[in-house]
């Protein structure tokens, strides 16, 4: 492997202001300075009452969906990204998808595809409340090509959720990204400053899971926040049989002190200026080639088109999955499905196609520079030149749940 595009998920280079502070970190088990210095730099972006820490973003979710989800709940979202649906589904619970239309378009150009839609947000609400615990917003909206999510979707989301008394929660992977869109794309934010924005956000909503993975510009690391008493009692009960005490949740205390910096960097302009815009050039590059992509080019990664890059492979022989592997095979490129693979597997068992077919190209932040995705653009052109010689996949080898961490393929005939 040459160039990993696999995820951006710890994957980012951490700055020598973070590894400064692991210097600092503090192991006692219980009240570790470090956790309280991270406290404190995430309560000035969002001040949540209850910060519990974990070693990932989806024991985030395992636990919140333990005590919110179960038989008969439906919890709806933007779009669930896959360790989210997947932990709903084992509470019990319908992971339902409500993005706007113009997020199902690859080729669609709308300044916030992420956004949810409104109007199927109410009916759900209106017409079966009492089974949903509580509503999702995923910023970015990573399953639909890393589209952000409008200030005045939030808010309106917010609005519908206070009028039917139902907490609105963020899956904030990517949130500065996101206020970074918002600066860029929505009217009346252009002089604001990401943090200024960010904080917005996060005033709109009642809880939030995240992988510091991603938007903490750290290697491991992610927590819960909420601000209701009873689920966070619950919440701290589920953290200590299965992450640790609840002030290091599965975290050395050299983990939080890098989170806190991150919390920090993450929202630097010059950082976002560039990370967006590099991500942008491979977008543009790709676009210019012909390959079909998904647009506008999100903060995160880069999202080609599967599906009409290879209209010859049907859905259910994983036009994704095909390409992934090309690209491996044709440049050392590692890149992920996030399609049929992903989300076709239903729960009764059956297969069918997703809503799309894409192969994203994530980005790691701080690590790679214009020459390394150069090649990228360079392997993706030999690849698209051959593209009709490519043919299908089948899954020889796969778990019930979460298959495309594990399947094994083969190449069909």
């Amino acid at each position: 492997m040459l160039i990993d595009l696999l995820t951006d998920s710890g994957t980012s280079a951490m700055s020598t202001r973070q590894w400064a502070a692991l210097q600092q970190g503090d192991e006692s088990y219980a009240g570790s300075p470090s956790w309280y210095r991270f406290v404190a730099a995430l309560q000035d972006l969002a001040p949540y009452r209850h910060i519990i820490p974990t070693h990932q973003g989806r024991a985030a979710e395992k636990i919140l969906f333990s005590i919110a989800g179960g038989p008969g709940a439906i919890i709806p979202n933007n779009t669930h990204f896959d360790t989210t649906r997947a932990n709903v589904e084992a509470s019990g619970a319908q992971a339902l998808d409500l993005v706007a239309a113009c997020g199902l378009d690859p080729q669609h150009e709308a300044p916030f595809k992420g956004n949810m839609d409104l109007d199927r947000l109410e009916e759900l609400l209106r017409r079966e409340g009492h089974r949903v615990p509580l509503v999702m917003l995923t910023i970015t909206n990573n399953s639909g090509g890393g589209q952000p999510v409008s200030m005045e979707n939030i808010r309106q989301t917010r609005a519908l959720c206070q009028r039917y008394g139902k907490p609105l929660f963020l899956d904030a992977c990517r949130f500065a990204e996101n206020a970074w869109f918002i600066r860029e794309r929505e009217p009346g934010y252009g002089d604001r400053h990401p943090r200024e924005i960010a904080r917005e956000m996060f005033s709109l909503a009642d809880g939030m899971t995240m992988s510091a993975k991603k938007d903490a510009l750290v290697n491991i690391g992610g927590w819960l926040a909420l601000n209701d008493d009873d689920w966070a009692q619950q919440a701290r009960n589920l953290l200590i049989l299965t992450e640790g005490f609840p002030t290091y949740g599965g975290l050395a205390g050299r983990d939080l002190e890098a989170m806190a910096v991150g919390l920090e960097e993450v929202l630097e302009e010059d950082y976002l200026r560039y990370r967006i815009t590099s991500t942008a050039y491979l977008g543009q590059a790709l676009d210019a080639l012909g390959i079909p992509i998904v647009k506008p080019v999100g903060g995160h990664a880069v999202y080609i088109d599967a599906r009409a890059l290879l209209p010859h492979i049907p859905p259910l022989q994983y036009p994704g999955q095909a390409l992934a592997c090309e690209m491996y095979r044709a440049g050392g490129i590692r890149a992920c499905e996030i399609g049929t693979v992903m989300f076709g597997l239903q729960a009764d068992g059956s297969e069918q196609p997703a809503a799309m077919d894409l192969v994203r190209m994530a980005i790691p932040r701080r690590v790679y520079t214009q020459s390394h995705v150069d090649y990228c653009i360079e392997v993706l052109e030999a690849v698209y030149r051959r593209r009709e010689h490519l043919r299908g996949m089948k899954i020889v080898e796969a778990p019930p749940q979460l298959r495309h961490f594990t399947a094994r393929f083969a190449p069909l005939e």
